[in-house]
């Protein structure tokens, strides 16, 4: 009992130690809070208007009463929410790298803490932030046009797939801040998040796609959990064939437990064994 007392004790104690981060930092936390409005703005007028979704989109849109750029936003804000959600990422990348580069690590590291209270109170941080996030992205969503066509039920499902893949996607980015060790290399190696999150069905339906690439993008992680958000939202889709868009739930489930059960263990171990 007591060695559960003491990993909430250092969960609740690393955690503080971010969350005092963004008090202090209030221009992190307002990057955090204004880049989904803008994705909202570019993706669902500036491209929006140029980009047709699919006939069965379009024909959900016109039962709703919603145009075809409408439709297209409602194809968009499931992806978009996703992108949130694999921004994880970043923060704790550049995070973790720059606690290396700065001693911060070396410091925890000699103190009488838990290993994995303080990587799980920095995951339980960026969550909390990810939740106002997710809840503005959804806002706006709403004010552009979006709807929940769903139950109740499977909204908050597909919310809780998305913080679930947000948590799965800090612990990705745990392991990687701290294999780099430097922070300019960590913001370096965040760019590829955007590509990474471009090869999806996000945006566009992969159907136009060469068959690889299609291939590729309908395997991406992020695509199980856009196509588990279209489904659960009962927003409008595109068909595709391959398994996890078959069964994006159970795929998006799968794919987050695989990715905790892979880098949470390595990252402890990375953590308590750096520098020695």
């Amino acid at each position: 009992m007591s060695a559960v007392a003491d990993l909430a004790a250092d969960t609740w104690s690393s955690m503080l130690r971010v969350l005092l981060h963004y008090r202090r930092s209030p221009g992190l936390l307002a990057v955090s809070l204004a880049v989904p409005v803008l994705m909202v703005v570019v993706f669902g007028y500036v491209f929006g208007s140029a980009i047709t979704v699919p006939d069965g989109a379009d024909s959900a849109a016109g039962a709703s009463g919603a145009g075809p750029v409408d439709g297209y936003r409602e194809f968009l804000m499931p992806g978009l929410f996703a992108m949130v959600a694999v921004n994880g990422i970043v923060p704790t990348m550049v995070g973790a790298a720059r606690d290396v580069g700065r001693g911060v690590t070396d410091r925890l590291r000699s103190m009488a803490l838990s290993r994995t209270g303080l990587l799980l109170g920095q995951t339980l941080a960026d969550l909390l932030v990810s939740v106002v996030v997710l809840a503005l992205l959804a806002a706006v969503g709403l004010a552009v046009g979006w709807r929940i066509r769903g139950g109740a039920a499977d909204a908050l499902g597909a919310f809780g797939l998305l913080l679930l893949f947000r948590f799965a996607m800090t612990w990705v980015g745990l392991l990687l801040g701290l294999a780099v060790g430097k922070e300019e290399a960590a913001g370096q190696l965040a760019v590829a998040v955007f590509p990474l999150a471009m090869v999806t069905n996000a945006f566009v339906p992969t159907g136009g796609m060469p068959g690889w690439l299609a291939a590729v993008a309908e395997w991406n992680p992020m695509s199980a959990v856009v196509q588990a958000g279209r489904d659960l939202f009962a927003n409008p889709s595109a068909p595709a064939a391959a398994w996890p868009m078959q069964h994006a739930v159970l795929a998006t489930l799968l794919w987050c437990g695989v990715l905790l059960l892979v880098c949470g263990p390595f990252a402890v171990r990375k953590f308590a064994t750096h520098g020695t």
